[in-house]
């Protein structure tokens, strides 16, 4: 089988086998059921090996691969690559993801990061090619680690997108401008128990979705 993804978000799916398939995605109400599949459903069909879990799971999470893939690679040509690597080893691996273990965009995001890192190593092997011949370029490849903040960066900044007010407000000003609580309290005109209050219930819900190794909240 052979997967063909076009940005911005198109996912195909060629050469499919003759077996048939659990939903026949050239069918409307095959692609309403899709639809309707909650994301575990899509994760327990994608482990087992339905193909039209792939191509919902590029239609949900796709934008976000790519997102991750261009902040770390810095533009959309590298990051096409990137996401289109992703979802050709997520389906040729998919018999090594658990959903018990872990969500499938969580599971997605750990491969991002390999297939990142990939990219990386690439580039830094072909710098060293340039400057044994004397050609040094600027480009100096990201680190391992960097790849790994900015991908985390990304993730938690789509959870933190689905709380509400203040309680999102609150978790930005710790996340990304490292508040202190007191900080926190006094910038929003709030009691500083409340500002505790709203943190320690929005990091219960971000743990609860971010169960995956490498991403710490």
């Amino acid at each position: 089988m052979t997967l063909v993804i076009d940005f911005p978000l198109r996912a195909t799916v060629v050469d499919m086998p003759t077996d048939p398939l659990p939903l026949d995605r050239g069918r409307p109400e095959a692609s309403r059921i899709a639809d309707s599949a909650t994301d575990a459903v899509v994760g327990n069909a994608f482990a087992d090996g339905d193909e039209w879990a792939l191509e919902e799971a590029y239609r949900r999470w796709g934008a976000l691969i790519h997102t991750v893939a261009r902040r770390a690679t810095g533009n959309s040509h590298d990051a096409d690559d990137v996401a289109q690597a992703v979802f050709v080893s997520a389906w040729r691996g998919r018999h090594r993801y658990s959903p018990d273990r872990a969500a499938l965009p969580a599971w997605l995001l750990g491969i991002t990061k390999r297939r990142i890192a990939d990219h990386w190593d690439a580039r830094s092997r072909e710098q060293r090619r340039i400057e044994a011949a004397g050609h040094a370029s600027e480009a100096m490849p990201q680190t391992e680690e960097s790849v790994e903040q900015v991908a985390d960066r990304v993730l938690i900044a789509d959870e933190l997108s689905r709380l509400d007010q203040p309680q999102r407000q609150i978790m930005e000003l710790a996340f990304f401008d490292d508040l202190t609580h007191p900080q926190i309290a006094e910038r929003l005109a709030l009691p500083l128990g409340t500002v505790k209050s709203h943190i320690r219930r929005s990091l219960i819900r971000l743990r609860s979705r971010l169960e995956v190794d490498g991403v710490a909240v």
